[in-house]
């Protein structure tokens, strides 16, 4: 198989996907594709269906209607549990799982089994040296021996995405991995995912967020989602745009960038201080 045909493989293809909750559908009809070299950001406002479709394409959820298919399996016709660890996944509800007395070298290394804590299983001199790998690789090599219960919240999403790494995925999905970071704490992680996107040899990544600041340097694609409905999709810099993200949040917004990084502020707000 040629370069350009490993480049164009599609590891998620959502087709006509709704998921209805409580009888209200919070995705809608959304068709997406992935394809195997490409970094995604989903943006939207609270409700938009972000979260749930991230359950959706880490196979911890099925669709109302619709055809999912990851990792060329169609979703609903495969055993998700063989499905799962081909899929790395970082998440609040993940890091919830993990108890906080377990040591951080161990809750990685679990994940090489699914599991979220140490019991009787028995682990490789591999699978050892490639959690403590991974540790170094994520600059946190000096946690191994701590608590998960003692991390302070940007040492946990480190941790949690050498966990997702563990199992060597095909697709690496993040859930708000920013979320509640001081300002220091999320611009290390950013870097991080700069790094992490500019790898070839890295899996292809869909990360969701609120806020195109945490849109890290090197990611190639995103989506904007409002009710559950694709207002655009696409490469990055056609996509986040003063005009779609003005749609998707139901606000005027001017967008900049610099050095790489996207910002964005209320249209409003932009010309009260060009006035002030």
């Amino acid at each position: 198989m040629g370069l350009q045909s490993v480049q164009q493989t599609a590891v998620i293809e959502c087709r006509g996907v709704s998921v209805v909750k409580g009888g209200t559908a919070v995705v809608r009809d959304l068709d997406w594709r992935v394809a195997a070299d490409q970094r995604w950001v989903v943006i939207g406002p609270n409700g938009a269906g972000k979260s749930t479709l991230l359950e959706v394409v880490s196979a911890r959820a099925h669709p109302t209607s619709g055809e999912v298919r990851l990792l060329g399996e169609t979703l609903g016709l495969v055993d998700v549990f063989s499905l799962r660890p081909r899929i790395g996944l970082v998440s609040s509800k993940v890091a919830d799982a993990i108890g906080e007395q377990e040591r951080v070298r161990d809750a990685v290394l679990t994940a090489a089994y699914g599991m979220t804590a140490r019991w009787r299983e028995d682990y490789q001199a591999d699978d050892v040296r490639r959690a403590e790998g991974l540790l170094h690789q994520l600059g946190i090599a000096e946690l191994a021996d701590r608590r998960f219960g003692t991390l302070s919240d940007g040492e946990r999403k480190r941790v949690l995405i050498a966990r997702a790494l563990m199992p060597d995925p095909e697709v690496l999905v993040l859930d708000e991995p920013a979320a509640g970071l001081d300002l220091g704490a999320r611009e290390q992680l950013l870097g991080l995912l700069s790094g992490l996107a500019a790898d070839p040899g890295a899996p292809a990544v869909v990360l969701v967020t609120h806020h195109v600041e945490e849109v890290p340097v090197g990611f190639t694609h995103a989506m904007l989602l409002r009710e559950g409905e694709v207002v655009r999709a696409g490469p990055v810099g056609t996509v986040l745009t003063g005009e779609a993200l003005g749609r998707a949040f139901g606000i005027p917004i001017q967008v900049g960038r610099f050095a790489g990084r996207f910002f964005a502020v209320a249209a409003t707000a932009s010309r009260g201080a060009a006035a002030g």
